[in-house]
């Protein structure tokens, strides 16, 4: 049944729930209770809100409209809405079955994406759906559901012919390889379309990073003449309408940390599906501090991988690598974006790491799409960096975006406050703790304040002595720095022996 109310704006708002309140009494009378789901239409469209009630701040006939809603639907006060109760969604009896440990079909998992991209669960309600991927593993099956709603809930955008990718799983300090892999391939007239995730367990993430040299939010339209003008880009796929399941759901994950193993596949398999990519690399650092702890979860998640990709016709490998250090020097968006550009410069200073890393996979991912013989592949890679091809490739990519081609890896602007640690003893560097350097960062303010990190002045393996600079902190405020301080105060982000 409808009810038919006048819209009274409230000029508060009130967060993460999309809130209707309704005179107390009248809402009894309706049958409405604090909590309940209402569907709103006004002018023909809709809006799916949670009940609240109240005596006085609403009368009768009247319907309180928060500032958070109002205001995006442009909703004038004494607009007509009608009101609908919402009985539970299929989506909440598909979570609640999930959450007993219950399988999933197509339709259930398709009706919780959905209801996700219309705003129809909430952030608690997200949250459960999370949380049951942590208390019972999906089938593969039900990965391949996943994956495919994901994507067919958003837009699709197909390219023609051979389109590649690269992703890394994350979990790792630095390792901004994709920023090298991309141009490398778009040089020798790959069509390469990147679209990245911000960071969720990092200090950074490939989109926040390319950020530092160029916009990373654009349209799907943008994003087509973007590629067929350079081959590729670095973008921010949750500024799209791809998947965007995917980026509603990364918002509840991120405060804890928490990304479980099946929401990672779902989410970077989805992203490609939504983008035509056929052939995929897949970067996967495995190590005690890494997402991925040893090699047999990483086998384990290869086999996932493999399977998601193989019911999708895309052509993937998967580079498992042992790691025990972070890759490059920097750690935050600004001090990564200066080794990218050092790397792609030939720079001096250049992490030799984070090259070699970055070649090794853009060779691997040349041989899978056939672009040279079984083994040849890192050493076109080399050429193509090596010539200065990957940077006129990057120049020509940072301009399409809105950047200025020109910049220079030491131009690129750091924290204004900065502190050095020592070694407080000589010694060999036997061990590196990538959460721990997560932490810090994330002290610092990483990685919403690009200007913040961490340098490391040195590496796994590399002995010291007592005295020498082992890293150096980068902040925007000397708030932040000292908050920065009391955290290293518990953590060890080296240990020496």
């Amino acid at each position: 049944m409808s009810y038919f109310l006048k819209a009274k704006r409230i000029d508060e708002e009130t967060g993460s729930i999309k809130v209707a309140l309704l005179n107390e009494l009248e809402a009894w009378h309706f049958g409405i209770h604090a909590g309940d789901n209402l569907k709103l239409t006004i002018d023909g469209k809709a809006i799916y809100v949670s009940a609240n009630t109240s005596k006085h701040r609403v009368r009768p006939g009247q319907i309180g409209l928060y500032k958070d809603v109002w205001s995006k639907a442009k909703i004038l006060n004494n607009s007509i809405v009608q009101v609908e109760f919402q009985e539970n969604a299929r989506s909440i009896q598909a979570i609640k079955k999930r959450l007993l440990g219950k399988r999933l079909n197509y339709e259930e998992i398709h009706s919780i994406m959905s209801d996700i991209v219309t705003d129809q669960l909430s952030k608690v309600q997200i949250t459960y759906f999370v949380a049951s991927g942590f208390m019972n593993e999906y089938t593969d099956e039900e990965l391949y559901f996943l994956t495919k709603a994901m994507a067919e809930t958003g837009d699709m955008m197909k390219f023609s012919g051979l389109v590649a990718d690269k992703h890394s799983v994350g979990g790792l300090a630095g390792n901004r390889t994709t920023m090298i892999v991309v141009p490398i391939l778009a040089a020798l007239g790959v069509k390469i379309p990147k679209t990245s995730s911000r960071a969720i367990t990092s200090p950074a993430g490939t989109a926040d990073t390319m950020e530092v040299l160029a916009p990373v939010s654009f349209s799907v339209d943008q994003i087509r003449k973007i590629v067929n003008k350079t081959n590729g880009c670095l973008v921010w796929g949750g500024g799209l309408s791809l998947a965007p399941a995917d980026d509603k759901i990364l918002k509840v994950s991120y405060p804890l940390s928490l990304e479980p193993y099946s929401k990672m596949i779902v989410s970077i398999m989805a992203k490609k599906v939504a983008t035509g990519v056929n052939h995929l690399i897949i970067d996967m650092p495995v190590g005690p501090t890494t997402k991925i702890p040893d090699m047999k979860t990483a086998r384990m998640l290869e086999k996932k991988f493999t399977y998601v990709a193989h019911r999708f016709g895309i052509k993937i490998k998967v580079s498992m690598l042992k790691t025990s250090d972070p890759v490059g020097f920097g750690v935050g968006p600004a001090l990564e974006a200066r080794d990218v550009l050092r790397v792609l410069q030939q720079k001096k200073e250049r992490p030799g790491d984070l090259s070699h890393k970055a070649v090794h996979l853009a060779g691997q991912l040349l041989e899978l799409i056939g672009k040279c013989k079984p083994g040849h592949g890192s050493t076109l890679a080399w050429k193509v960096l090596d010539s200065g091809r990957a940077w006129k490739k990057m120049q020509q990519i940072i301009k399409a975006q809105g950047g200025n081609p020109n910049v220079d890896s030491e131009q690129i602007v750091l924290g204004a406050h900065k502190k050095y640690y020592n070694a407080t003893k000589s010694g060999k560097i036997v061990y590196t703790d990538n959460k721990a350097i997560n932490l810090v960062c994330r002290a610092l303010g990483a990685p919403s304040v690009k200007l913040a990190g961490i340098y490391l002045n040195k590496e796994f393996g590399v002995r010291v002595k007592k005295g020498e600079r082992l890293f150096t902190l980068y902040a925007e405020s000397k708030e932040r720095l000292h908050l920065a301080e009391i955290a290293l105060e518990k953590l060890r982000i080296f240990k020496i022996e």
